[in-house]
């Protein structure tokens, strides 16, 4: 009687399972292949406007980057990091500063509407806006730049933890019109200016002995953008930093390097992609000549079609190698193309006016996004870090969606989708369908068969155990970690 029971309390597993298996499908492949050919079919996403996803992704983003943001705070974790672990020292600085960006974009969009719907960007986001604001501004948080500058580290080169600072100052006047970090902000921008002013050849460094020269372009643009709410006015300044990216300080293509030797002003090595396309966040608005030169430089020597797949080149293809590599600012490179110079060049492209380039990166960049019902984006949350900065990714891919063409710049529309682009279509669908179907045939066969179930009590003890845990993960993770549990459980019974 027993061993009746348990049979047919395993058959009634496997019967459950069919459910289960059919919730997958829809959660991870049917609603987000939905999705993506949603968003591809929005035509602000080829064009100077901001695409609907952006909106959506806000909406999602908000309260969550709040709370994680109010929580990295208190835990006080950002204080104990090693000093080289850059995914836990800068990440959640950077992730914060893009999402202040992406608010101002979003609002400037709201206000230049005739009549905007719902709440304006900046009420809405009104809590995460402090809270990320509050987390650049944390000492906590610059636990890591003191041990490398020392307590001087506020007036010392550190060009782009200080870029961060006077960036979520000045955009968090901008959005709240609260004036109680002016000071501060004030000191930063002189200081700053001034002392990239008195460097030999305009750079200065990031870290002892590291200089990235695409982090004193996007801190000029800072220092200019700070003009806004300051009152000041440094354009001499911006034209004199022009000097910091001539000459010397070139590579042999004439594009910014990687890194440089800010002593004898001279570049070490080539350009990298997850530095040219960063640099085109701020060069457009700064000196819009040298940009457009960039740019046809980078296309020249960077840009690839091949594979299917679309994109910027991490290294220039007359280098060679490199094709498959990974480091913390280029990410993965796939066939030579750099998801961070890539991803970054969606929002250079969309700010140089280059939506023919823009368009079929934004389409990759959306359906290898993997978009979750519940809004979140699943590839950018696994390429962050899970412990440190887990919205860092998605809050990029904002910051891209919400790009506008810089003034003066030409606008360019065209470009068709990549290959690849189909191919991930056909993965989504063909999954979401095949997936309960092999569940449905398994079954099935399994009848046919008329095989007993091996140790049934076990089994389903066993079955029941992975269901309580996925039900216990969704309700303190979410939906996305409970149904991810879900996935052994379809293994029992056997």
């Amino acid at each position: 009687m027993t061993n009746d029971l348990t049979g047919r309390l395993a058959c009634a597993a496997r019967r459950v399972n069919l459910g289960a298996a059919a919730a997958i499908s829809l959660y991870f492949f049917i609603l987000p292949g939905l999705s993506v050919l949603r968003d591809l079919a929005d035509p602000a996403l080829r064009s100077d406007a901001i695409p609907r996803a952006a909106w959506r992704l806000f909406e999602d983003l908000t309260p969550r980057y709040e709370r994680w943001a109010r929580g990295r705070i208190g835990s006080g974790k950002a204080e104990s990091l090693a000093l080289h672990e850059i995914a836990g020292t800068e990440w959640p600085l950077f992730g914060s500063v893009f999402y202040l960006w992406s608010v101002e974009s979003l609002q400037e969009d709201w206000e230049r509407r005739a009549n905007p719907a719902g709440p304006a960007p900046r009420e809405f986001a009104r809590g995460a806006v402090e809270a990320a604001t509050d987390l650049v501004l944390d000492p906590g948080h610059a636990a890591w730049v003191r041990l490398h500058w020392g307590d001087d580290y506020l007036h010392r080169e550190n060009v782009f933890y200080r870029m961060l600072l006077i960036s979520a100052m000045t955009s968090h006047r901008r959005l709240t019109g609260d004036a109680r970090h002016r000071p501060m902000l004030r000191e930063q921008v002189e200081t700053l200016s001034a002392e990239l002013d008195r460097s030999p050849h305009g750079i200065l460094n990031d870290y002892p002995g590291e200089c990235y020269p695409m982090d004193v372009l996007m801190a000029v643009a800072a220092i200019r953008r700070a003009d806004a709410v300051l009152e000041t006015d440094h354009s001499a300044f911006a034209a004199r930093s022009l000097r910091g990216f001539q000459g010397a300080r070139l590579d042999p293509r004439g594009l910014p390097p990687y890194v440089a030797d800010p002593v004898r002003g001279v570049a070490f090595g080539a350009a990298r992609g997850c530095g040219i396309s960063y640099a085109f966040m701020s060069a457009p608005e700064l000196w819009p000549d040298i940009a457009r030169d960039w740019y046809a430089r980078y296309e020249q020597w960077f840009w690839q079609e091949k594979y299917g797949l679309r994109g910027f080149r991490e290294f220039p293809r007359d280098l060679g190698g490199g094709d498959w590599y990974m480091d913390v600012d280029a990410g993965p490179v796939l066939g030579g193309v750099g998801v961070s110079a890539s991803a970054f060049g969606v929002a250079g492209s969309r700010i140089m006016g280059r939506f023919d380039r823009a368009w079929p990166l934004a389409a990759q960049m959306t359906v290898f996004g993997w978009p979750l019902p519940n809004g979140t984006w699943l590839t950018p949350r696994i390429l962050s870090n899970a412990a440190n900065a887990p919205l860092l990714g998605e809050a990029c891919i904002l910051y891209s969606l919400t790009r506008r063409a810089a003034p003066g710049m030409e606008i360019r529309t065209g470009g068709s989708l990549p290959p690849i682009v189909v191919l991930a279509w056909v993965v989504y669908f063909g999954l979401g369908f095949l997936f309960p179907a092999a569940e449905v045939h398994a079954v099935r066969r399994w009848r046919a068969r008329g095989a007993p179930v091996r140790a049934p009590a076990l089994q389903f003890a066993i079955w029941l155990a992975l269901v309580l845990a996925a039900a216990a993960l969704a309700v303190r993770f979410g939906p996305t970690a409970g149904f991810a549990a879900l996935f052994p459980a379809l293994l029992f019974p056997r």
